[in-house]
Formats: C-alpha cells, sequence, structure tokens
C-alpha cells in the first residue's frame, strides 16, 4: 500500500536497537509518531483512540529533516491492531511521483473546528481513525484517507483533494460550511 505523507502528529517517540555494540544500530531505529495536545505547556498524549504511524530509518526516514517526509510517498504495511492499539508500519520513502492509495492526513480544530468523534457522519466510511487525542477545548486526529474522501467538522464539511498535477500533494478543502 502507497501512503503520502501530508502532516504528523505533535508527539514523537524513538526506539533504537537493543544489542549496544551493534553497528547496524543506527539503521535500526525506529520513530513513532502519534497525536498529542497541550497541556500545562507541554505537548502531552491524551489519547480517545490509541495509535501511531511507525518509520524506519532504515526506510529513508530522516528525523533530523521530518519537514522532507511532507508531501512523500511511502509503501507501507496494512493498518491494524496491535496490541490495543492502531498501526500503520512506514516500510520506506519511494521516489518523486508515485500516486498514493492513502494518505495520512493530521487535523486540529484551527483547521475544521471540534470533531464529533464517535457517533456516524463525522467521517466517510472509507477513512480510518489512526489516532485521536483531546484535552479541554484542544484536539488532534490522525487519519488514513483515500482522496475525496471527507470529514465533518464544527465549521463543515472538508474534502480531502489532490493536486491535479502532483497526485502525491494533497489537502482538506472546506466544501459545505456548517
Amino acid at each position: 500500500m502507497l501512503v503520502g505523507v501530508t502532516g504528523f502528529g505533535s508527539v514523537w517517540r524513538c526506539r533504537s536497537g537493543k544489542a549496544v555494540d551493534d553497528l547496524e544500530r543506527p539503521r535500526r531505529m525506529a520513530y513513532y509518531n502519534t497525536t498529542g495536545v497541550m497541556v500545562h505547556g507541554s505537548v502531552r498524549q491524551r489519547p480517545k483512540i490509541i495509535g501511531y504511524a511507525r518509520f524506519n530509518a532504515a526506510g529513508g526516514f530522516n528525523p533530523n529533516y521530518p519537514s522532507r517526509m511532507i508531501n512523500r510517498v511511502f509503501q507501507c504495511g496494512d493498518p491494524c491492531v496491535w496490541h490495543g492499539a492502531n498501526k500503520l508500519v512506514f516500510e520506506r520513502i519511494l521516489s518523486h511521483g508515485e500516486k498514493p492509495d492513502l494518505f495520512l492526513v493530521v487535523v486540529r480544530p484551527e483547521l475544521t473546528g471540534t470533531l464529533t468523534v464517535g457517533p456516524g457522519g463525522w467521517r466517510s466510511p472509507d477513512t480510518w481513525l489512526l489516532s485521536f487525542s483531546e484535552a479541554t477545548n484542544q484536539q488532534e486526529a490522525m487519519l488514513l484517507m483515500p482522496a475525496y474522501s471527507w470529514i465533518r467538522g464544527e465549521l463543515g464539511r472538508f474534502v480531502l483533494e489532490p493536486a491535479s498535477r502532483r497526485s502525491w500533494f494533497a489537502r482538506l478543502v472546506l466544501t459545505t460550511p456548517q
């Protein structure tokens, strides 16, 4: 499955290989991205839906420059539930020009208004909620969305529209205001 990245969640963690003297240790690093919100001045994970995106250093992910991974396409495993958490593994970055099957989209209230996660009708049936954090009036949602799928927030209905000439670029566009 090919996944285009439009943004990242606010929380990052990393994990290294087991052996301390392993020469391949830097290539065995794994980076986990999930949702978070500000709590008492720092970003914290406040999961309502637990999940994460895993990026492997061996697959070309560079944690020093995550912004360079935006609008890039990755070969990924199928999304699944593992130990009670939603999981998506980004195996390797692809060269430019690949058309993704899905997009990793991160949504905050500044863009869509508050999401009413749970009851039906807040997202298209082909959209998968990977992770969702919420505290007080703050939210962050990480979604897997195909092109032209939609979500509904407090401000209206937003459709994920890919760029006409560069199919690996996509953005949420307000189509029906509240």
